[in-house]
């Protein structure tokens, strides 16, 4: 083991030296031999998980209480942290993990969803000669294969299609692509090709056509970000670490070394953000691990401490699935303003994004209206005009802050590396910063390697390469079948848990209700267009969530997909917390022991869930957004023809020209057509378009509306497209449709 740890080391350090005297190819094949190597010596030493399944927060929390002394604090529950936990506990350490929020609640389940080595990365390492760069990119192609290996069940290859639109570019990107296929070496997923025009259309018809002179296309990885953090840390905790979230670090904890007389951390003072207890967890070492709070956690240990992260923000967007192909990705290399813009199919869904300017770092990421119609006018550019692509088609939108390691002084964050650093504090605090998410296991390889090195610990070499993470092992492409065989679940939904939860589906699958149909036989949906189902919420709740924003945003990705529709799975998700984790509809006082005897009250109530859970939507994930483009000042810009025939289509359901409708009215008006919707979805779709929420839909209300809509501002109203039907199908009796025809905000 010593051997293949020393050459890794050589090729980490010294690897741009070492390629540039054996030339590429050999070196590829030098590193091939050394990954090799480095897998069947790190599985020779795994043993097996401890724990069957994860402790309960309960028990984990017992745990950090009655530990005198822990091998190793982990703040920060991101990937970097929780790979950090999993590294060190794998290595026999006796090791804690705490996060101030959920896991994952932070970039960590905000990214582009791409497991990458960063072809952008590689081009300015051959156009700048950085070896660093170079270096970043070797790495993260191994991170890559290494991903995809331990969690296939989360993460799979991605073509992604490079359009070019001048002849010269053609030879340019595809050298380019072919070096990062020979710097992955025997990690390339697949290689590359090119296409012509006509083959290029076949397989993105979307695409611009006008100029296309052809494209190239290369593969990376794609993963379910949030899930693959979780993975992470449940494994963790399977491995023995003590492993809690909402435990926030209020101070770090000093003593004096007897034989320096300086002051050392020794651990840190944590409250239960959750009942407010508040106790010591003591360790011989604390990594910080706290992405755009970094800063923040070093100067808790010194004060004066120069900052060492400049926080950048990114925005993306979600879009209906048909704005992209199911399997095909696309890359706008150089963007109006020279950024990098991705345009993505996941979950049934077209991710677009990023924006890269700088921000200041806060719990709560607000995406704004510039970004979204920065991202819009970046993809107008690369869809054909067919394609419309207006505000009203996005669904989701989300806003993730990038702690990049800098200068200080620096005031530009594009130039910055994504290369990651460990400093040591003084006093001995760990801090582990920058990188990116698909080399987060050698970040926490290096973190630890250098916390062993610096407080002496007894540990081996990281045994993280090749270990599977939760749900990984025994996974297979048609594991979901089985569950459709076994169980009665429908199709589309066996396909979702097989790929969110891996050989663990079965369990969720056991925890079904039982649906009263003839098919499925169970699984009941939390929201008809999704697969997501009410027994994931049970299950959730054993993988550590403690909120409804938990089980939208990162049990399940609901409100990453589309905000009204988690919005709606709202009411049921927060009955079915409550009943699991006995809250009440009104305020129930709970006494928490505290370690000094006393005793705190602390509230759970479903109404306050529902209410926190909303403005996260409303907030950090869009529907901020949605509000602004429909409002009660929002201007009214029809034809005289236009306002006329609404008119003449608002009275059909206001016949006693009262000005406005009530659901009696779209009621009877439904009835008359032999056409039943059931009251509560009555009271969503007008919901919707009830601007002053007084439970009625003016006529200037809707007039509103369908301007909007003219406008693209909105898209897919439910009234609109309900009250349209009805007009048309007056004397026809035909079923009217009412669920989301993939609109948007």
């Amino acid at each position: 083991m010593a051997f293949q740890k020393a050459v890794k080391g050589t090729i980490l350090v010294g690897g741009g030296a070492l390629a540039t005297v054996l030339g590429l190819s050999q070196f590829s094949h030098y590193r091939r031999k050394q990954v090799n190597l480095a897998y069947v010596e790190a599985a020779d030493y795994i043993t097996e998980p401890v724990n069957r399944e994860p402790p309960s927060r309960e028990a984990q929390l017992l745990t950090l209480q009655n530990t005198s002394e822990f091998d190793v604090l982990v703040i920060g529950g991101g990937a970097t942290g929780s790979g950090c936990a999993l590294d060190a506990v794998t290595r026999g350490l006796k090791t804690a993990l705490v996060e101030r929020d959920d896991f994952s609640s932070g970039t960590s389940s905000r990214s582009t969803k791409l497991i990458h080595g960063g072809v952008r990365y590689l081009q300015k390492a051959i156009m700048k000669l950085d070896i660093e760069q170079y270096r970043m990119v070797k790495e993260a192609l191994h991170e890559r294969a290494n991903l995809l290996e331990i969690a296939p069940h989360l993460s799979s290859p991605l073509p992604i299609m490079l359009p070019v639109y001048k002849w010269w570019q053609l030879p340019y990107y595809w050298v380019g692509i072919k070096l990062y296929d020979l710097v992955a070496g025997s990690n390339c997923l697949k290689s590359s090709y090119v296409l012509s025009k006509s083959r290029a259309l076949e397989h993105f018809p979307m695409l611009q056509k006008d100029r296309l002179v052809g494209a190239i296309v290369y593969y990376d990885g794609q993963h379910n970000d949030a899930r693959m953090n979780l993975a992470i840390a449940l494994t963790a905790a399977r491995y023995g670490a003590a492993t809690a979230n909402y435990m926030e670090v209020v101070s770090l904890l000093k003593k004096t070394d007897p034989q320096t007389g300086k002051e050392r951390v020794s651990g840190a003072r944590c409250k239960d953000v959750l009942t407010g207890q508040e106790f010591d967890v003591r360790a011989k070492c604390v990594i910080n691990a706290t992405g755009p709070f970094t800063d923040t956690v070093r100067k808790m240990d010194d004060k004066g401490a120069a900052d060492i992260c400049q926080p950048s923000a990114g925005v993306h967007i979600v879009m209906p699935g048909y704005y992209s192909p199911e399997n095909m990705g696309l890359l706008d290399p150089a963007t109006s303003d020279g950024r990098v813009i991705f345009f993505l199919p996941w979950q049934k869904m077209t991710i677009a994004g990023t924006t890269d300017t700088p921000t200041d770092v806060t719990h709560h990421p607000i995406p704004s209206e510039e970004d979204i119609n920065f991202i819009l006018n970046e993809v107008r550019n690369y869809l054909s005009c067919d394609v419309e692509v207006v505000f009203g088609q996005v669904l989701a939108v989300w806003f993730h802050i990038l702690a990049l390691v800098t200068d200080p002084k620096s005031a530009d964050t594009q130039p910055i590396s994504r290369n990651h650093i460990v400093d040591i504090s003084d006093s001995g605090l760990i801090t582990i910063a920058g990188g990116k998410w698909t080399t987060y296991r050698s970040m926490a390889e290096d973190t630890v390697d250098t916390a062993v090195k610096v407080h002496n610990l007894k540990a081996g070499p990281s045994r993280t390469v090749g270990l599977f993470l939760q749900g990984g092992k025994d996974w297979s492409p048609t594991l979901y079948i089985r569950l459709v065989q076994d169980y009665g679940l429908e199709s589309e939904v066996a396909q979702h848990l097989a790929a969110t939860y891996g050989d663990k589906a079965f369990e969720v699958a056991k925890m079904a209700s039982v649906t009263g149909k003839r098919w499925p036989i169970v699984g009941v949906r939390l929201v008809s267009e999704f697969p997501y189902i009410e027994a994931e919420v049970k299950y959730g709740i054993k993988e550590y969530a403690c909120t409804a924003v938990d089980m939208i945003s990162r049990r399940t990705r609901l409100a990453f997909l589309n905000v009204q529709a988690a919005e709606e799975a709202l009411p049921r998700i927060v009955e079915l917390m409550g009943r699991e984790l006995n809250w009440s509809d009104y305020k129930k006082e709970v006494l928490i022991l505290k370690s000094d005897g006393l005793t705190v009250p602390t509230y759970f109530t479903e109404m306050e869930e529902l209410e926190t859970a909303r403005k996260f939507l409303y907030y950090e994930m869009g529907y901020k957004s949605r509000s602004e483009q429909l409002t009660d000042r929002s201007e009214i810009s029809l034809l005289p023809s236009d306002v006329d025939r609404y008119k003449k289509r608002f009275h059909k359901f206001d016949e006693d020209q009262k000005g406005f409708i009530t659901i009696v009215d779209v009621q009877r008006v439904l009835e008359s057509i032999n056409v039943q919707i059931d009251e509560n979805t009555l009271h969503e779709i007008l919901n919707e378009v009830d601007l002053n929420k007084n439970g009625q839909v003016e006529l200037n209300e809707f007039l509103q509306l369908m301007s909007a809509i003219q406008k693209g501002r909105v898209s897919g109203s439910r009234l609109a497209i309900l009250m349209k039907t009805a007009e048309e199908n007056l004397d026809r009796r035909v079923v009217i449709p009412v669920d989301r025809s993939c609109g948007g905000l």
